[in-house]
């Protein structure tokens, strides 16, 4: 479209009308792509923010009239998306110039924020340019990128209502904001050296600043070089930093963090030195560089960075996405390791003196500022699964987009499981599914979740009319959903059915559909810890037809981390012998006796003990890492032989039952027939392959659903996607879903959908 001079055509045969649109259009330059087409086609009238999205009134001949929609939606600013509108029409006035006017609030609110956007190439090429006004300022933004759930405090997206609204621009910035033809018109956090927000270095927690500004800069990356560990604070939240070769460092955050073994992600300076430590794809390269930045989970080229990742062939890399991030590896030029700002299991700290003291005995060094963070807002992380996203940990970038439903949705509140805890709201025809908030064992984390719910409603104006939540009663999600909501009608749904909903939500799915989830542990409906379910959704119920033999776990939640305990069982259960140990003996004392040894029939469980009786991880560090190893060790065979599969049937009105204890039997003789660990993880990973295949074959329903913790295994994922599609069956993944339990309140949602279900679920 090229720009023309705005002229008045003198006409009386001019028509008005009056436009409506909801979508993701506050916050991305929408208004002035409006004003800028109004005035080249030579319409008069007005465009303005409501809480419900963007309303138009627009004069003109016929002609031009119908010329502007479909102009505006073929050349919408970028992140820029329509997802409805309504038109009617008015009666003309005789307005004679097209102009923006000031936002108002109403009533209903529509659930549209834009998650925040990485900087943009045109804010970069400034940032770095001496002869611009904002040279190396570390919070450049414009209408295409910065801050924006982080930062908004009520809707619409207007500066008053975010965090920014204390900065006052100066006379530059605020000639910039008002000008519709600038790239910063209504830029909600624009600003500059002269009037926005600044960074100060600190040597110590509490103490005044050392340094601010460019210096504060240097003396960080001066410190990062001597092995310091930095807090740094970020977009969403604080973030921890050391250098990514100083394994001394890097061992010392471990330490002070509680981290253990598990993985850190790397932030490389630029596209060639990611390109340089991992073997990327093209999809993956177009993720790093992508508006959104996530952390992308990618294999490994060298063993460089071993003490980040240790014992995994993948590496969690990201790419600078602020300002700051790209001026302190511009000074540094080498990959650093950038965590949450955290400790184990609590959300990140956004506050400064919160990180002053949540975070004084771990960082050394502070480098903060004084823009205010309305919301925690952690990395995400994603993978490339099957050539397609999945998203592991939907934070920023990606939250608070919404999920669009078919139909509308009554206000309703979702709050999620325990671990990986997340909320979602119901409203209108939409889901919309929060960041991450973290495993609620900590008063921290409890302290978050109860904040994200009060944030939620008060920002999207829900008051629930339904409150949906897990069937598990000591979840602290059920209880509060039981104590905050008293006179609120609450719906419970069972903790695997929830996970086949989330994955229907995002793909429109409605039953018939055959859901097979398979995670760690949920409360079954029978009082004992379920996790390898397949269910088949029909229009009125929902019948599960496929599980595993159950057995016992030693110890109960202690024979999550010690893996040994659950090998032992699977051992004993399958008739094979156990080690003569008085650990051992006692292990199996406790499962003869059934004492302090809950009955458990988990997918991920399984994963575990066969991963310990290979002998790849007998105590976990970490959520997840037994399976982990499992997987990693499968990728280094390439046979495609396969265990016995076979099913009982214990209840003639029961699920019919993998039964694992030959696949047993035959992985002890494997080990003693000195067959290599690779090998038997992988015929571990064909076996459990043929058993969804069978479960698909005898439910004898096309579309398939694959959801819970067991399916983040790209292995096990990628080789069922295979073998169901060879099969004919149509297979369904998540993507912008998390497939653990960060996506659990998203199915809760959906279920509500289908309230014949919901009862008997």
């Amino acid at each position: 479209m090229n720009k023309t001079e705005h002229s008045v055509i003198d006409s009386k045969n001019y028509i008005r009308i009056g436009i409506s649109l909801t979508g993701l259009i506050q916050g991305v330059g929408f208004r002035p792509h409006v004003y800028r087409l109004a005035r080249y086609l030579h319409l008069s009238g007005w465009v303005i923010n409501t809480s419900r999205g963007v309303t138009i009134e627009l004069e003109g001949d016929q002609e031009s009239v119908d010329q502007f929609l479909p102009l505006l939606e073929s050349e919408l600013p970028p992140h820029a998306t329509i997802l409805s509108k309504a038109i009617e029409s008015l009666d003309a006035i005789g307005e004679k110039d097209f102009r923006i006017k000031e936002s108002q609030s109403t009533e209903e609110i529509v659930p549209l924020i834009l998650p925040d956007i990485a900087v943009c190439p045109e804010c970069l090429e400034e940032m770095f340019d001496p002869t611009n006004r904002r040279y190396r300022y570390p919070f450049i933004n414009c209408t295409h990128c910065g801050p924006r759930f982080s930062i908004v405090q009520s809707l619409p997206y207007d500066r008053p209502n975010t965090t920014m609204s204390t900065f006052l621009q100066c006379p530059d910035c605020l000639m910039e904001y008002e000008n519709p033809e600038d790239r910063r018109f209504h830029a909600q956090p624009n600003a500059c050296p002269h009037c926005g927000p600044q960074i100060d270095f600190h040597n110590l927690p509490y103490s005044n600043p050392f340094c601010s500004g460019e210096d504060a800069l240097k003396e960080a990356i001066d410190s990062l070089k001597r092995g310091k560990i930095l807090a740094l604070k970020g977009l969403g939240g604080f973030q921890l930093v050391v250098s990514a070769e100083n394994e001394k460092a890097v061992q010392l955050l471990r330490k002070r963090k509680r981290r253990g073994n598990k993985p850190f992600a790397l932030m490389f300076p630029n596209i060639e030195s990611a390109q340089a430590a991992a073997h990327l794809s093209e999809p993956e390269q177009r993720l790093l560089e992508s508006s959104e930045a996530p952390i992308v989970l990618v294999e490994k080229k060298t063993q460089d960075f071993g003490t980040s990742a240790p014992g995994n062939p993948y590496l969690g890399i990201f790419l600078p996405y602020t300002p700051l991030h790209h001026l302190l590896l511009d000074l540094y030029a080498k990959p650093l390791i950038v965590t949450s700002g955290n400790l184990r299991n609590e959300p990140i700290c956004i506050d400064n003196d919160e990180a002053f003291t949540r975070l004084g005995n771990i960082a050394d060094i502070f480098l903060v500022h004084n823009r205010p963070i309305q919301r925690p807002v952690d990395d995400s992380v994603v993978r490339i699964v099957s050539g397609e996203l999945q998203i592991l940990r939907r934070a920023r970038g990606y939250a608070p987009l919404p999920i669009e439903v078919s139909q509308d949705l009554r206000p309703t509140l979702a709050v999620g499981g325990h671990l990986k805890s997340t909320i979602a709201i119901g409203k209108n025809n939409k889901i919309i599914l929060s960041q991450h908030i973290g495993n609620l064992d900590t008063k921290e984390s409890v302290r978050e979740f109860e904040s994200t719910n009060s944030d939620f409603q008060k920002l999207y104006g829900l008051t629930p009319k339904t409150v949906v939540h897990d069937k598990h009663p000591d979840y602290y999600s059920t209880q509060f959903a039981q104590s905050h909501f008293p006179k609120v009608e609450k719906q419970s749904i069972q903790h695997h059915i929830a996970h086949v909903f989330s994955c229907m939500a995002e793909h429109l799915l409605s039953p018939p559909v055959l859901g097979i989830c398979w995670d760690g542990t949920g409360n079954g409906e029978d009082g004992t810890i379920w996790g390898a379910e397949s269910f088949l959704l029909s229009e009125n119920k929902c019948q599960r037809i496929a599980s595993i033999l159950p057995f016992r776990l030693p110890g109960g939640e202690s024979a999550i981390i010690e893996t040994a305990r659950i090998a032992t069982s699977l051992l004993h259960e399958a008739g094979c012998e156990t080690a003569k140990d008085e650990k051992t003996s006692l292990f199996v004392d406790m499962i003869r006796k059934g004492v302090h040894a809950p009955i458990c029939s988990s997918m991920g469980r399984l994963f575990d003990g066969v991963s310990a009786l290979l002998g790849l991880c007998e105590r976990a560090d970490y959520e997840g890492e037994a399976a982990m190893l499992l997987e990693f060790e499968a990728k280094h065979s390439t046979t495609s032989d396969a265990y016995p599969c076979s099913f009982v049937q214990t209840d003639k009105q029961g699920p019919r039952l993998f039964d694992w204890r030959p696949m047993i039997q035959q992985i002890q003789c494997d080990l003693i027939a000195s067959l290599s660990p690779s090998d038997i993880a992988r015929k571990f990973h064909h076996t459990l392959v043929e058993l969804i295949l069978e479960i698909a074959r005898q439910a004898g329903q096309e579309h398939i659903v694959l959801t819970g913790g067991c399916f983040q295994n790209k292995l096990l994922t990628e080789l069922t996607i295979l073998r169901l599609t060879q099969s004919g069956f149509k297979t369904y993944t998540h993507g912008q879903v998390p497939p653990n339990d960060g996506g659990l309140a998203a199915g809760q949602i959906y279920a509500t959908l289908y309230p014949s279900i919901l009862q008997h679920s």
